[in-house]
């Protein structure tokens, strides 16, 4: 049979199976084209094993091995039944290639994911590359969905019950080192070794199990132990996800119940958990979340084909986000400035970023060599020496109008003519900063999100005078030092801080009207979010908060008027978990106390009990209204980035796929009906409905269809 997407070679009585044969693409996937292909050269070997001591399948690719089964075949299916058949396809392959009957090694190098982890699982033995490139896992999880080829059933005979449930249901990757460590490879070879190397493991001597992997063992075929091990698992899923995702759920109860059964029974089973939860509403607007994902890592402007590299940076500003930014660039090999005024706020800084690495170095991402490495590669100074050399600005100083536009001014005077500076202001003017430089076209927003090392997304804000090939430069390093870009147009609060102001306020109002600290945030995370109104102040500062909504007061008006609540917050230096006291207590490691009754002293004299769905309409629907009115004014491009932005920038429950497609499966019409009902029963002001809202509801159209 012809080669097109796998190539086939026999060497001294070895068959040679590669992926990414033919294939322009820097990931291989198991589009349909490709498992057609597999399945047909399977049927082949089965019709020629007896003349070959063996199969090796490796990949041409420098990078990746199988990438996975193709999202988009997953995203097609429309039923129950032709997801379950797509999945018994997948396994009908699978079983195949275990059943061949003569050694099949696969030599993993690069990504092997889901689909194709589970095909390495297929054959006699895995072995690994130690190329840092090169993982394993079962991420289906993530989409909401289950490995679907035999994966939930082969993977526990592999590795042992407690790495398998490990494994697929937090959807990690598993580098060379531990797949050898855990059972998962057989052993670790250099890339360059790889392949000729595999034929070495065509006939394994077996070896005796380790005393771990005996109890392991003992516990699988004991059923009081495996009971254990499952309820175990049960609950930490429960308490990491709140019980709002499903799959894990349905991974837990797939394979405690088909833990005896044949393989074939297994396997029926697993495809029919696969097609009840690929079809769901809650995978598709996981699959939904991949996609926007997937988009995010192109320019979405007209590309100016610049090659331009940003390889050395500055901060400007030190303290906690300076900290983090200067962590940021050090941990990208940027050997960044990190200039402030003086030494106690660039020793803050330099504190900040030493954290961040230590974090990584306690959980072993990091060694103890790179740590001081990245730290010394960090030059805290209050003097402009070096500047000349970076090309890239971010200044993260007071937020200030005028001293940050006086900085401006005089760092534009202290670097190169193409150097690249930005504001990583979260509220003040793009464009009136922009005014302060000669060559504004360099000039940008780069707003990051506090704590710079865990928060994944970054607001690109452009002016009117910026040019194309800045902001596809800034794009460009936002991807690469792994965060998720956004580019938003300016206005007050840009895009991420404006739809939050709506949801903060209400939360104010719905204090002052008597409904509870504790009934506020549980409704919120009942509905999914990572923290309440209340707890999320705290984290970011009452006092922050203040001069934050007056800004957007100033500039969207009184639909922006905020409660007095955070105010008299702030007069009685209940500033949040810096100062130990906000809504709640802290101690001194900034653990949470419990609430700071002091503060409901000041604004919740009588108890009201309102409706858990009340509330969350309360404060949920104002955010749909104002990403309507950032839509119609072209702050954002489309709803993608708006939902983009909310899941990553404030933790928007992914598994409702974002603010806009939440409200479209609401139904927009019921969504406006609440919203002018809070309208004459709530505030006029903030809840008067915008004008596009009401037009996408006359015209019968959803968000997602503009």
């Amino acid at each position: 049979m012809e080669a097109k997407r796998i190539s086939y070679e026999v060497k001294n009585q070895v068959a040679y199976v590669g992926f990414g044969y033919n294939c322009d693409k820097s990931m291989t996937v198991l589009d349909e084209e490709t498992l057609q292909e597999l399945n047909d050269r399977v049927d082949y070997l089965a019709t020629v094993k007896k003349e070959l001591n063996g199969v090796v399948f490796f990949t041409h690719k420098d990078r990746c091995f199988l990438a996975g089964a193709d999202i988009n075949l997953i995203a097609a299916m429309k039923t129950e039944s032709e997801a379950a058949q797509g999945a018994e396809a997948g396994q009908n392959i699978f079983n195949k290639i275990e059943d061949l009957g003569i050694p099949t090694v696969a030599a993993i190098h690069g990504v092997c994911l889901g689909g194709g982890t589970e095909f390495a699982l297929s054959c006699n033995q895995i072995i690994m590359s130690d190329d840092k490139s090169t993982m394993m896992g079962l991420p289906e999880v993530k989409l909401g969905i289950l490995p679907g080829f035999g994966g939930t059933y082969r993977l526990p005979r592999k590795v042992g019950l407690p790495n398998a449930l490990d494994m697929i249901l937090t959807g990690k990757n598993i580098r060379a080192k531990k797949g050898k460590k855990m059972g998962l490879a057989a052993e670790t070879y250099a890339k360059e070794r790889l392949v000729d190397m595999a034929i070495k493991h065509f006939n394994p001597k077996k070896k005796s199990g380790s005393f771990t992997s005996t109890l392991e063992g003992m516990a699988m075929d004991n059923f009081v132990g495996r009971k254990l091990i499952f309820q175990k698992a049960r609950e930490s899923v429960l308490k990491k996800t709140k019980g709002f995702y499903q799959s894990p759920l349905k991974i837990l109860d797939l394979m405690e119940r088909g833990h005896s059964k044949s393989r074939n029974s297994y396997l029926t089973m697993e495809a029919q958990a696969f097609g009840e939860l690929c079809v769901g509403e809650q995978s598709k607007n996981l699959q939904h979340v991949f996609f926007m994902m997937e988009g995010a890592k192109k320019f979405p402007g007209e590309s100016t084909n610049s090659k331009r590299s940003l390889k050395r940076g500055a901060c400007l500003g030190a303290g906690t986000m300076g900290g983090g930014i200067a962590w940021l660039m050090a941990d990208n090999g940027m050997r960044p400035i990190m200039k402030d005024l003086n030494s106690k706020a660039l020793e803050l800084g330099l504190k900040q970023a030493s954290s961040n690495f230590s974090g990584a170095l306690k959980r072993r991402r990091l060694s103890q060599d790179d740590f001081i490495r990245k730290m010394r590669s960090i030059s805290a100074q209050t003097d402009y020496a070096g500047f000349k050399q970076t090309d890239l600005i971010i200044e993260a100083i007071v937020e200030n109008m005028d001293i940050k536009k006086s900085v401006f001014s005089e760092v534009e005077k202290e670097v190169a003519a193409d150097t690249i500076i930005t504001s990583n202001t979260s509220s003040l003017s793009v464009e009136e900063m922009a005014s302060a430089l000669e060559d504004s076209s360099r000039f940008a927003g780069l707003h990051f999100f506090n704590p710079v090392h865990k928060m994944p997304l970054v607001e690109i804000i452009e002016h009117s005078k910026v040019s194309n090939e800045t902001l596809e430069a800034l794009y460009q390093w936002v991807l690469k030092v792994k965060k998720t870009p956004v580019i938003v147009k300016d206005g007050p609060g840009f895009l991420v801080n404006r739809i939050l102001m709506p949801f903060l306020n209400e939360a104010g109002y719905l204090l002052q009207e008597g409904v509870q600290i504790e009934q506020l945030d549980q409704a919120v995370l009942n509905f999914g979010m990572p923290m309440g109104p209340c707890r999320l102040l705290d984290e970011v500062g009452i006092d922050v908060a203040v001069k934050v909504a007056k800004i957007l007061h100033d500039g969207l008006g009184d639909r922006a008027k905020s409660s007095d609540v955070s105010s008299l917050m702030s007069d009685h230096n209940f500033l949040g978990r810096k100062t130990s006291k906000g809504f709640y207590l802290y101690d001194e490691n900034g653990r949470e106390q419990g609430i700071n009754e002091e503060a409901r002293a000041l604004f919740n004299e009588k108890e009201k009990v309102m409706d858990e769905t009340e509330i969350q309409m309360r404060l949920f629907l104002p955010m749909i209204n104002e990403a309507s009115l950032i839509l119609k004014e072209g702050i954002a491009a489309n709803p993608t980035a708006v939902d983009l932005s909310l899941i990553f920038g404030i933790g928007f429950p992914p598994f409702r796929g974002g603010l806009l497609r939440y409200a479209d499966s609401e139904g927009l019409e019921r969504i406006l009906g609440a919203i002018k009902r809070f309208e004459t029963e709530v505030d006029k002001d903030r809840y008067e409905p915008s004008s596009f809202l009401v037009e996408l509801v006359e015209q019968k159209k959803k968000f997602y269809d503009l």
